[in-house]
């Protein structure tokens, strides 16, 4: 297990955010970061979801994805309840470190969304002569 401080350390200057050595994630005013979360092995985008100071925490320690869940307001460990858990496999943050990019692998291949499909992106927008069309 890695042991974690308290609090994430707070961010010093805009150098040292963007090409310093420390992990300093910065949380929005809700105190969440996004996490774009894509398979480790296609690559194919799964989802896209919030962490808080505790999600992350939790995912770096056990490496197992762990969640906030903005509309029940609570931690959510992804798979608890399907068994589909996401694995960790790789964490990067962007520049200003605002942002998570976490690649997993997802136990037994099971669907990630929860409409039982293997990725929530399975809607696409055309743009066809000035209509805009929804296909699934």
């Amino acid at each position: 297990m890695i042991a974690l401080p308290e609090d994430f350390p707070a961010q010093t200057d805009k150098h040292s955010t963007e090409e310093g050595s420390i992990f300093a994630p910065r949380f929005d005013a809700s105190g969440l970061i996004t996490a774009v979360v894509t398979d480790a092995r296609s690559g194919e985008l799964l989802m896209v979801a919030h962490m808080n100071a505790q999600a992350l925490r939790l995912t770096l320690e056990t490496g197992i994805a762990h969640y906030w869940s903005r509309s029940r307001q609570s931690l959510w460990k992804k798979g608890e309840t399907s068994g589909n858990l996401q694995t960790v496999t790789e964490i990067r943050t962007d520049c200003d470190q605002d942002a998570l990019w976490l690649k997993v692998t997802v136990a037994g291949n099971g669907p990630t969304c929860h409409t039982e499909r293997h990725s929530c992106f399975y809607r696409t927008i055309a743009i066809k002569d000035g209509k805009i069309t929804l296909n699934k």
